[in-house]
């Protein structure tokens, strides 16, 4: 699976961590940065790695901040991208299971690291349920969008 990470100054430390864990899976990962905790603005790293997700240019994206909400609102006003902010393991399978998510959204301050890659682990083997899931979705989804069922 290719994955898309971005992450602002806040998450970054949590952005290395599930770059490690993901190449050791065997993933492909896309880092939209940033690479330092130096402050900078989130969206001009979340947008670009929710974006590579909307173009299926990555099957799925991580992002990163303090408490990971910005993030999710970034990266949720791409067309196409769900992106679901968690904070626990069946938050991170609830969210695949029900809403097919394809970003997660991860806050440093909010989550322990070995959490955060639990999180992850289950986030990426969790499969969408589909049926009556798909049809409530599929409203979430601009026109120009299909969800699979």
């Amino acid at each position: 699976m290719k994955i898309s990470l971005g992450t602002d100054h806040a998450g970054y430390h949590h952005k290395e961590a599930v770059k490690r864990l993901l190449q050791e899976l065997g993933h492909q990962v896309e880092d939209f940065g940033t690479n330092s905790e130096e402050p900078v603005d989130y969206p001009q790293f979340i947008r670009p790695a929710a974006e590579a997700v909307a173009r299926g240019e990555c099957d799925r994206g991580i992002v990163f901040g303090g408490s990971g909400n910005g993030e999710a609102m970034a990266a949720n006003k791409v067309p196409g991208v769900r992106c679901a902010l968690c904070w626990n393991v069946e938050s991170a399978r609830l969210s695949r299971q029900h809403n097919d998510a394809n970003v997660l959204s991860l806050g440093e301050r909010m989550v322990p690291e070995p959490l955060a890659l639990e999180i992850v682990k289950v986030w990426l083997t969790t499969e969408f349920e589909g049926g009556r899931h798909a049809r409530r979705i599929a409203h979430l989804e601009p026109p120009s969008f299909s969800v699979s069922a």
